[in-house]
């Protein structure tokens, strides 16, 4: 099939709505599919590594400049026992199980994490009064993320 031509259908192909073309000639058969919306469909191209270039040294900045790191929760820190939904509640228009400035005992539930259609109530692990709530209701949580502080 001639270049030109194999060019032009997929031309045609992208700029419209047919996600799937196939042609069969005396040549050859051709078949041309769009990638779906989306997922994007890239070329990686892998080009040699450039030569490293001698540079002349450069002055560090001073520490002080350097932003500092947000500093560690004080009081202990309840961690997601594993990747999911976090819920402030049992069900949606419920109470929630704990607010800022809640008194908790350990082994009461404080919040729930969903995973695989799964409600896991996630239990206070410490006894006190909770400081903070890090997490807004409805975010996915990855495993061993902060949830509460409890003081």
């Amino acid at each position: 099939m001639d270049l030109r031509k194999l060019k032009t259908l997929i031309d045609l192909v992208s700029e419209s709505n047919v996600s799937e073309l196939e042609i069969t000639e005396a040549e050859g058969k051709v078949r041309i599919v769009k990638a779906p919306a989306y997922g994007p469909a890239t070329a990686v191209a892998y080009a040699p590594a450039p030569a490293a270039v001698a540079a002349a040294p450069v002055a560090l900045a001073p520490a002080a400049a350097v932003p500092a790191a947000p500093a560690a929760p004080a009081g202990h820190t309840v961690k997601s026992p594993m990747v999911g939904t976090f819920y402030r509640q049992a069900s949606p228009g419920a109470k929630a199980f704990v607010e800022v400035g809640s008194v908790v005992k350990e082994g009461d539930t404080i919040c729930i994490v969903e995973a695989m259609k799964i409600l896991n109530e996630i239990e206070a692990d410490k006894s006190g009064t909770v400081s903070q709530i890090l997490v807004e209701n409805g975010e996915a949580v990855e495993y061993g993320q902060p949830l509460f502080v409890i003081e």
